[in-house]
């Protein structure tokens, strides 16, 4: 396994700042998010005033800076954490594929519509596979690869849901971003089925955690639930289960963290997540060699 921050986690430093750190804690990589944000009231966040992004639209005068500051601490560029959609504007998602050329990255992601149930489905989902057709003769052409993410409120919440979705694609060009956390809101499937499922459309793992919680009492009793973001250890999702199942699988890709959760400080969390993770790997691949001795 090779490990990666997603940069969006990090909205409090800047690139140059979170390099080092991510070097001498023994991270691989960094998937950085790459978009323009327009100006946010309420200032800084995971996902305005994030001072580890960086603009989509400035991208290609940075890739020198950013190559060389990668080099520097050793940090390769599994994927870049890209904010287009499919069916935005096709210049954006040119842009996006030719920025993701530059940096030498393999692979960028490329989100599917939101879906909400006040919309009729099918409209949705045939012309994005239109689209997601049209991005893949574009990956073939720049030798990059496709991602799309398992994500709740979009049409591609469940790795089932993402497999029917690429299917008929070309799996070298077009792939999935398996994401346990989101599947919490929505989407949850048995790990192992879901990463089997996906088969080799699997080509990147983000990890993150979320709970649920009462969120009020209807006047006819019944509850409404919600969601949030919490620690990695903590939450819904069962990080062993999941990395038992990339085991079982013989996946030795990326994990890349996503980490939204405030209940530690950033520089607790990024330290924490990797050395809890990589520690579930280890005593899960020591188990499987236990039972298979």
């Amino acid at each position: 396994m090779k490990y990666a921050f997603f940069t969006v986690a990090s909205p409090t430093v800047t690139l140059e700042e979170l390099a080092p750190t991510l070097e001498e804690l023994g991270y691989d990589g960094w998937e950085l998010r790459v978009v323009d944000e327009p100006p946010n009231p309420k200032g800084m966040e995971f996902w305005h005033g994030n001072k580890s992004t960086v603009a989509a639209s400035e991208f290609a005068n940075e890739v020198e800076r950013l190559k060389t500051l990668a080099a520097k601490h050793h940090l390769e560029f599994p994927n870049l954490g890209t904010y287009v959609r499919s069916d935005d504007d096709w210049s954006e998602i040119e842009r996006a594929v030719a920025n993701t050329v530059s940096i030498g990255a393999p692979s960028l992601r490329i989100n599917v519509p939101l879906y909400a149930s006040d919309q009729a489905f099918m409209p949705i989902w045939t012309k994005a596979r239109a689209d997601f057709k049209r991005i893949e003769e574009l990956a073939a052409r720049e030798g990059v690869r496709a991602l799309i993410e398992t994500h709740m409120g979009t049409i591609c919440p469940s790795a089932s849901s993402a497999r029917l979705f690429v299917d008929g694609l070309d799996p070298k060009h077009i792939g999935v971003i398996h994401d346990a956390g989101n599947m919490v809101y929505e989407g949850f499937e048995n790990y192992r089925m879901g990463l089997e499922i996906l088969g080799e459309y699997l080509a990147l793992v983000h990890v993150k955690n979320a709970t649920a919680y009462p969120f009020k009492t209807r006047p006819d009793t019944t509850v409404e639930w919600r969601f949030k973001f919490w620690p990695m250890h903590q939450g819904v999702a069962d990080i062993r289960a999941l990395i038992g199942a990339l085991l079982d699988i013989g996946y030795d890709g990326w994990i890349s963290f996503e980490d939204f959760s405030t209940q530690q400080k950033l520089p607790d969390r990024t330290k924490f997540n990797i050395e809890f993770v990589k520690r579930l790997v280890e005593e899960e691949t020591a188990k499987r060699a236990t039972s298979e001795s």
